[in-house]
């Protein structure tokens, strides 16, 4: 009798975890509306905020001249692109901000991503043409991270970490986008909530 009460608690409980997992919903943890904006990529396109409504969208800050972190988050990136397109996911779009725009033109921006094993590139979006000031305080406003160039150095201090912004321009989700610990980077959580907000909400 024992032996069947515990076979029935489990079955239950198996029935419950099941019956869970095919109700994931996806939840924001965030609500920043991202400030307007319109810019150039690395292909001469212009891009605003706007343009970019109607599909949720990766982002992240980077530069060309980066030694350190921004060569591994964009390598992250296109990991998460490839998993994206193995399940046949398209609606989305990848926006990485230059933060050191001076520098990264849009031939120099694109000579960058060139260095990349990249997926899909047309769904890619390097942004530039704008001062340092201005990244530095959109950074801020629109998604509370800081970005720092300090006078006479090369090298520009900005966080390492993804945001989901949704197809109605807020910022939803963040995450880590570079650690050295490889595994720490939530590449399929990331996904998993890219593909859960699109059949949701698209």
């Amino acid at each position: 009798m024992k032996v069947k009460v515990i076979g029935l608690v489990m079955l239950l409980a198996m029935t419950a975890v099941l019956s869970a997992c095919g109700n994931v919903k996806f939840k924001a943890d965030y609500n920043y509306e991202m400030q307007e904006f319109e810019h150039i990529n690395q292909r001469n396109e212009t891009v605003s905020l706007e343009s970019l409504k109607g599909k949720p969208w990766l982002g992240m800050y980077i530069f060309t001249n980066c030694t350190t972190v921004c060569t591994p988050m964009t390598f992250n990136m296109t990991q998460i692109q490839e998993k994206l397109i193995k399940k046949g996911i398209e609606d989305y779009n990848i926006v990485a901000f230059s933060v050191d725009p001076e520098v990264d033109t849009p031939e120099v921006l694109n000579d960058y991503l060139a260095r990349y094993t990249v997926p899909d590139d047309s769904k890619w979006n390097l942004l530039t043409g704008y001062t340092q000031t201005y990244i530095e305080q959109y950074a801020l406003k629109s998604t509370k991270q800081l970005v720092k160039k300090s006078p006479g150095e090369d090298q520009v201090t900005h966080m390492v970490t993804f945001f989901l912004v949704d197809k109605e321009g807020v910022l939803v989700k963040q995450y880590s986008g570079y650690n050295q610990d490889e595994s720490e980077v939530p590449i399929d959580t990331m996904v998993g909530d890219i593909e859960t907000y699109i059949e949701e909400n698209l």
